[in-house]
């Protein structure tokens, strides 16, 4: 689209310096005339874009030019920052927030680095298996978790843990990551690591005291660290082979998914965790020949013997 050229003409401008029509032409990939069309575009729109002529010469920008989006507040610019996160448009998204970031107002360029930082969007790994509906989140809890993460002040939060009444708690924020349309907060609490899941936070209040939290961190590396422990913990990891169509039975009794990929005969191959060996072999024997086990060996094993006991017990007399 023409509009995206003149943007990414500006931009190059401004990162650049001077440029002549054909470094231009090649970075846009466009034709040098157009390169000429574009540019007198921008003059007649009023970007103050001016020729210097000779050997050494070609466009640029008069120095000092920006092109602000004026009137964002602090909310307005997270919400530029963050919008279309995790729909997949990886190098098109990317891109579009490089031009976001550099129109922003310079009482907003700082929002750039503690999203980026703070706020983690699709990690590879959930701690759930199913694909559920949006997590029903209140605007002014999510808001308060938010801006405590992002100023780093502590946070009290009114949670429901799984089986256990609200309480609340006061927490040192260090990051929102959202996965599969579910959103965690990665925090601590008296030193120790602790995410919670934002759905089940009824209320919270930012405090205005410094939270305790190192300065830079690396998010994607915390929330990975923080999945790989709550799936080694008395749990086990099982390798499996299931039909398509049994495919979603298969996740309802699983703990946690690691990986999917087409499988052999049109199977679908699965990387699923369970609470234990038991879990695992009830989960399975449920599924028939819908689903095959490959790994641990110890599951194959109890499966064999579950088969070989149940077919001994109805085998017809001779």
């Amino acid at each position: 689209m023409r509009a995206d050229r003149l943007v990414s003409l500006v931009l190059l401008l401004r990162r650049r310096g001077r440029l002549t029509a054909d470094t231009l032409a090649r970075e846009l990939e466009v034709s040098t005339r157009t390169v000429l069309r574009d540019i007198e575009a921008l003059s007649a729109a009023g970007v103050p874009v001016y020729t210097e002529r000779g050997r050494h010469g070609g466009f640029a920008l008069l120095p000092g030019f920006r092109t602000p989006l004026t009137g964002l507040n602090h909310d307005e610019a997270l919400a530029l920052l963050t919008a279309g996160s995790g729909l997949g448009l990886g190098p098109a998204l990317a891109s579009a927030m490089r031009k976001i970031v550099d129109a922003l107002p310079e009482s907003h360029q700082a929002l750039a680095g503690d999203a980026a930082q703070r706020l983690l969007v699709e990690p590879e790994t959930d701690l759930l298996s199913r694909r559920p509906v949006t997590d029903p989140i209140p605007t002014a809890t999510l808001t308060e978790v938010r801006r405590a993460v992002l100023a780093g002040h502590r946070l009290r939060i009114h949670y429901a843990a799984t089986g256990r009444p609200p309480q609340w708690r006061t927490v040192d924020p260090i990051g929102l990551v959202t996965v599969r349309d579910r959103g965690y907060l990665l925090a601590t609490r008296n030193g120790a690591d602790r995410t919670y899941r934002l759905s089940r936070v009824l209320a919270a209040e930012e405090l205005p005291e410094p939270a305790q939290r190192d300065d830079r961190v690396d998010l994607d590396r915390a929330w990975r660290e923080r999945s790989a422990r709550f799936l080694s913990d008395d749990h086990i990891a099982v390798q499996v082979l299931v039909d398509p169509s049994r495919r979603d039975d298969l996740l309802t009794t699983a703990v946690a998914v690691r990986a999917e990929a087409p499988g052999p005969d049109g199977r679908l191959r699965l990387d699923v965790t369970y609470q234990d060996l038991r879990h695992a072999v009830w989960a399975l024997w449920q599924l028939g020949t819908a689903a095959e086990a490959l790994a641990p060996p110890s599951l194959r094993a109890a499966l064999h013997e579950r088969a070989t006991t149940l077919a001994s017990r109805y085998r017809t007399p001779a």
